[in-house]
């Protein structure tokens, strides 16, 4: 299937084009960007002309920030396109809300992507958990945001959400593997004095669980939850999910990376003309930026 990229930034050449560029399921025919480009394939500047221009392009990945991805998504399923979202799939829950809307009644599938959802220990901490109850659960999520997003400060801006830009990341892990839903009863996120959104969190949610997110983490990363059932099953997911331990015990993993793993779940839904567009890690990020006490801290510099 030919696909069209929207927005060549970081994540998009370093995750989506050799995950293309690396199946056979797909052939990378054009990009949309103000600035970046691919080599040997043919680059737009809009995404209007561009979808003017390739008929035959049925499928739009779109990996641009959040803000603005509500029109490019839109005008996508005018047009007919099936459309894949970069997570966060959008700046709103209901702007992700009418997209679904659209894309029914346009007959096209949505595709709301969840990278770490993907990362190859997540099923196996899934299965261990089945049919469980939980006991206890921490999460520590913390990276260093002059690395991951450096002088991209549309991460600092509404919209842009911040520490919680990485946190979701652990939060869609969560939501995919507890046997449960839980729900935020309380919190406190500390916000740079020059900036709009947090840079660090403290979370608590029901069924014991608990995790702290830091967008200041310097020397080595950390992506990491722990889990306790009541029966004394323990899982933990180390290295952003890519390494499941259960009770002591190394876990089989799934074959693909995330991202490959994202475009094989595209491929499929496209087949099958069905969306898949699960909100859950989204609804928590809208809970914590309502219920979290804000807490001003110094200014963030790059």
């Amino acid at each position: 299937m030919k696909v069209a990229l929207v927005g060549i930034g970081k994540i998009a050449v370093d995750q989506h084009v050799p995950s293309i560029a690396a199946s056979d399921e797909w052939d990378l025919d054009a990009t949309v960007s103000r600035s970046g480009t691919v080599d040997g394939v043919t680059s737009y500047t809009e995404i209007d002309t561009m979808l003017a221009e390739n008929l035959d392009i049925n499928v739009v990945s779109l990996c641009l920030p959040p803000v603005p991805r509500f029109d490019y998504a839109a005008a996508c399923i005018r047009a007919g396109r099936h459309v894949m979202l970069e997570k966060p799939p959008g700046a709103t829950v209901a702007e992700v809300h009418a997209l679904q809307a659209m894309a029914e009644e346009a007959g096209v599938v949505l595709f709301a992507t969840w990278h770490s959802r993907m990362a190859k220990g997540v099923a196996a901490a899934k299965a261990a958990l089945t049919g469980k109850t939980i006991e206890t659960a921490h999460i520590d999520w913390k990276e260093d945001v002059r690395k991951w997003h450096p002088g991209q400060d549309w991460v600092w801006e509404p919209g842009g959400m911040g520490v919680l830009d990485p946190g979701i990341n652990a939060l869609s892990i969560l939501t995919e593997i507890l046997p449960a839903p839980v729900h935020l009863r309380r919190g406190i996120v500390q916000v740079p004095r020059n900036r709009q959104t947090p840079v660090a969190a403290e979370l608590s949610f029901t069924g014991g669980v608990t995790a702290s997110f830091d967008w200041l983490k310097q020397g080595e990363q950390l992506w990491e939850m722990t889990l306790t059932a009541t029966d004394g099953t323990a899982v933990q997911l180390k290295e952003g999910g890519n390494r499941c331990i259960v009770d002591g015990a190394d876990q089989s993993l799934a074959e693909l990376g995330e991202y490959p793993a994202l475009y094989a779940r595209m491929a499929d839904l496209v087949r099958k003309g069905q969306s898949d567009v699960d909100l859950a890690p989204m609804v928590h990020v809208s809970d914590i930026m309502t219920l979290c006490e804000r807490e001003t801290v110094d200014a963030f510099e790059w």
